[in-house]
């Protein structure tokens, strides 16, 4: 009995002993005994679409699950040093629904919905307020109230004097409804306009001068109460059809050659524009190494996960700081900012650059 003992114990020593060696050859020798296949899903063709019988009927089928179109953009991330990962379906949800924003001179109020649904909440809130709704445009997003003097509601929320003279300037309050800068979102705009007499007709809205900040303190008041104001009326959202004749253009467009991205058109003014590409930047968490706002460029790190591991000495290594990698350049040509990308001069890795500007217009749209 001590003998078989002995020998099922150097039997067991012995499998223990060969177990651990092949954990160790595994461990080391991992990748080059396990396939590698990320490119298969970079490289993988698109199937041909499923062809129902010609006596189904197609209203009783449909996608249980829906996958959302890979578009340029999309597709522009598939590059082959890493798994590309799947497309965010909570990007169009913007944290807060009605967000007032202020930006060089211009003041709005950002909700998350379409124009169409956004058009007859406004009509509804300069009703409720006492402003009432004396002309309308649709097709170009404006609406303007009645003398603003006549009514008690409406003096109190502009705090206007309870007892007015002779001489009080007469106004009218008029909201600008467009399509916002992002995918489904909604910008309004609200400014207060002395007039000489009640208007017959719409007036032109203003976009050249620049408000004073008594004027902007005015817009952000209303605009603070209308998004209290739709807030509560969540529920009772209605859908305006005059409005689908409103521009829908979308103010963001990447443009592509040999399906690669090679520029995004931003149909906004400089400012604008310089403070959307510096929040897309920074929500993409691309780091800025440098920046000039006059001469229209960043200097940004954008080099690969591979490029970044500092492999198996990341424990003792310091934290990787940001380097000079790519730049992106802002230039006016035709009325709209036009944004490209190329590779810093002495930084010799891939040229990422359409992968840079995919991914930037994935968080500017």
């Amino acid at each position: 009995m001590v003998f078989l003992f002995r020998t099922a114990s150097k039997n067991v020593m012995g499998t223990a002993a060969r177990m651990t060696g092949l954990a160790v050859l595994l461990s080391v020798g991992g990748c080059s005994l396990l396939e590698d296949r990320s490119e298969r899903y970079v490289n993988a063709s698109e199937g041909e679409p499923l062809r129902l019988p010609e006596q189904a009927d197609d209203a009783r089928f449909g996608q249980v699950m829906p996958v959302r179109e890979v578009t340029t953009a999309d597709s522009g991330k598939m590059y082959r040093d890493a798994i590309p990962t799947p497309p965010d379906m909570t990007s169009e949800i913007l944290e807060e629904n009605y967000v007032v924003e202020e930006l060089d001179g211009q003041m709005w109020l950002l909700i998350n919905d379409v124009p169409g649904r956004v058009w007859p909440a406004v009509s509804s809130y300069l009703n409720d307020r006492g402003f009432g709704v004396a002309h309308d445009s649709p097709q170009l997003g404006l609406l303007q109230s009645e003398l603003v003097n006549f009514s008690k509601r409406a003096r109190t929320l502009m705090e206007l004097d309870s007892d007015p003279g002779a001489s009080e300037q007469l106004l009218v309050v008029q909201a600008r409804v467009a399509p916002g800068v992002r995918r489904k979102t909604t910008e309004v705009q609200l400014r207060v306009n002395e007039v000489d007499s009640n208007p017959d007709q719409l007036l032109a809205w203003q976009t050249g001068s620049a408000p004073s900040r008594g004027d902007l303190d005015t817009s952000k008041k209303l605009l603070t109460d209308m998004g209290v104001f739709l807030k509560g009326r969540e529920e009772s959202k209605s859908y305006s059809r005059a409005a689908l004749g409103m521009v829908s253009e979308p103010l963001v467009r990447l443009n592509s050659e040999n399906d690669q991205p090679v520029s995004i058109e931003l149909d906004l003014d400089y400012g604008r524009g310089w403070s959307e590409v510096s929040r897309a930047l920074n929500e993409a968490e691309i780091p800025v190494v440098d920046l000039n706002r006059s001469a229209g460029w960043f200097n940004v790190d954008f080099r690969s996960e591979s490029e970044r591991d500092p492999g198996w000495f990341s424990w003792f290594a310091d934290e990787d700081e940001p380097k000079h990698t790519f730049d992106l350049n802002l230039e006016e040509q035709d009325g709209v900012l036009v944004v490209t990308a190329s590779r810093a001069e002495g930084y010799d890795g891939d040229n990422r650059s359409p992968e840079l500007l995919s991914e930037l217009f994935e968080y500017l749209y």
